[in-house]
């Protein structure tokens, strides 16, 4: 019991990070994959685990060592008209996925409780921005804590459907390649989803709440780091990414295993797939409708989280890049500006649902932007991370740096990749 207390005590930013990771968007980006390929490309999961990993523990750990979001960093050591083009691109992209999690949120709440979809988009609006502004972020972030517990809904689906398992841990450890439009299309969508910006200023934001919350002391300005809280930063996060990635792999498993396999295989959103597992399940009675809930559960539990990261992310890229008060330990009164960017792009998220515009076209453009969005600022936080002057002992180690370079690389060519295929 004692090793759980601090276990839980341990764990914060990186592994709510991580949760927010596999949003209701990127779960049916995950359960198209599945559905439309099988397991062929089940490898993506374990092949994204090393470059999600050192791209955020690099964010975390340049919001620990200066006591500063990633903007703010940024904004001091680099030129403010990328930042400014930056901060416009990640607050259009957010507000998109906003939409698609609230969207997304209801349709799934929809299959459990027969209520009007409208009233539950409302429903989880309120929530989320009650939570967000009137929680401080001590209870807050303890709440997320709990939220993240959702993830396992998808390795528990597992248990439910039968996966042939010899063939699942080939898929899962031997890359398969086919030179495809369509297969390096949703390569690329898994890539984008999985490595996106707003999550980079959002654990980079976190970690320096963290430290004012548990009373760091400062010296010369910036925060008293030690090797101990150093470690646990390290651990967290990659707790955090892997358990991301878990969930990750084991959506696209029973997205092959049962949409795949009955010949399903076009999911335009996460309800879609849940809704498609209740008919199609037959390990034992009432085991389609138990995995339909279960998978619809993980579809709210992590839009929960999903919601207030992207509204979160761009009031603090927002706040931080016009020198305004930030920080979800301030009260509203303390902070107007910073939370009224989470009003403003939680309901204008919301208002999307409402004029008839097509989510699922509305989320390859945001994927788009992401993409074009995320790799000059993997090149930024590279630098960054290996410029001794700015994380002093810190500093990103040899391992570090080829794992970030080689994000930096791999979102390069899938952004190439997404714009030729878009023109073609």
């Amino acid at each position: 019991m004692k090793f759980l207390k601090k276990f839980f005590r341990m764990i914060g930013p990186g592994v709510i990070t991580g949760a927010a990771d596999d949003d209701p968007s990127g779960i049916a980006t995950y359960s198209q994959t599945g559905a439309q390929f099988g397991y062929g490309q089940l490898w993506t999961a374990l092949f994204m685990l090393p470059l999600q990993t050192a791209i955020q523990e690099s964010c975390a750990r340049i919001g620990a060592v200066n006591g500063h979001g990633l903007t703010w960093v940024i904004k001091k050591h680099f030129n403010n008209k990328i930042l400014f083009f930056v901060v416009a691109l990640l607050l259009i992209a957010n507000i998109i996925n906003i939409g698609a999690d609230i969207g997304a949120m209801a349709a799934a709440a929809n299959l459990i409780i027969p209520l009007n979809f409208n009233i539950f988009m409302l429903l989880f609006t309120v929530l989320t921005l009650m939570l967000e502004i009137f929680v401080g972020y001590k209870k807050y972030a303890r709440f997320l804590k709990w939220l993240c517990l959702s993830l396992l809904s998808y390795p528990l689906t597992l248990i439910i459907v039968n996966a042939p398992w010899l063939v699942i841990m080939k898929a899962t450890f031997v890359p398969h390649i086919e030179l495809t439009f369509q297969f390096l299309f949703i390569i690329i969508g898994v890539l984008g989803t999985t490595i996106s910006p707003y999550l980079f200023f959002w654990q980079a934001a976190q970690e320096v709440e963290e430290e004012k919350i548990n009373h760091i002391p400062k010296i010369n300005g910036k925060y008293k780091i030690t090797p101990k809280y150093m470690r646990n930063l390290r651990i967290d996060n990659f707790i955090g990414m892997l358990i991301s990635e878990i969930a990750t792999w084991s959506i696209i498993v029973v997205a092959a295993t049962v949409l795949h396999e009955n010949g399903i295989t076009d999911i335009k959103t996460s309800a879609d797939a849940a809704k498609a597992l209740e008919p199609l399940v037959h390990t034992f009675s009432h085991a389609g409708y138990l995995a339909k809930v279960i998978f619809s559960i993980g579809i709210i539990g992590l839009g929960l989280i999903a919601v207030p990261v992207l509204a979160g992310s761009s009031a603090y890229v927002f706040g931080e890049a016009l020198n305004w008060k930030v920080g979800l330990n301030k009260k509203f009164n303390k902070a107007r500006g910073f939370y009224s960017v989470i009003i403003l792009s939680t309901l204008t998220g919301l208002f999307i649902n409402f004029i008839g515009v097509d989510p699922i076209k509305l989320l390859v453009y945001a994927a788009v932007i992401n993409g074009i969005v995320a790799v000059p600022l993997i090149f930024i936080i590279a630098l960054i991370g290996r410029n001794e002057s700015i994380m002093g002992k810190y500093k990103n180690g040899l391992l570090s740096n080829i794992f970030v370079w080689l994000t930096f690389v791999c979102m390069a060519v899938a952004v190439i990749g997404m714009l030729f295929f878009l023109k073609t």
